[in-house]
């Protein structure tokens, strides 16, 4: 939800899930360029402190990141190699799978919601893309 949300919820919705036990943020990123959504999502997650310089929480976020990009490239992960061009949001989540019970450990999700296609104005079609992970 934080994903999509207006900049109205988007404070709502942050203060309910730290209320619950979850740490989240939410951020921007164009490029054509794979590596730099993986890099702004991985930075935005360190600063936020929802992970750490540890294996299993990068490792996780990775693949957090990995799977929600595959939604957003339908299964092809390339972007500037086949001309095309993203400008996504992104939100984290770091906390138990259910709220309130947090008996099989935390999870991590990485939502990525925008536009991608050809690098020409008007061209371009909505997004989105999800990855969740045990840390």
């Amino acid at each position: 939800m934080l994903v999509i949300s207006s900049k109205e919820d988007e404070k709502r919705l942050i203060k309910q899930a730290e209320d619950l036990g979850f740490k989240v943020c939410r951020g921007r990123v164009g490029s054509v360029g794979p590596e730099k959504i993986f890099a702004a999502v991985e930075t935005a997650a360190k600063r936020n402190e929802i992970v750490h310089a540890r294996y299993r929480e990068e490792h996780a976020l990775y693949h957090c990141v990995l799977d929600a990009f595959h939604g957003v490239c339908r299964g092809q992960l390339a972007l500037g190699s086949i001309l095309r061009s993203a400008g996504l949001e992104f939100s984290i989540v770091r906390g138990p799978r259910l709220s309130g019970d947090d008996s099989d450990g935390e999870w991590l999700a990485v939502a990525l919601y925008g536009t991608i296609g050809a690098p020409v104005k008007g061209y371009e079609h909505e997004v989105m893309g999800l990855g969740i992970n045990h840390v």
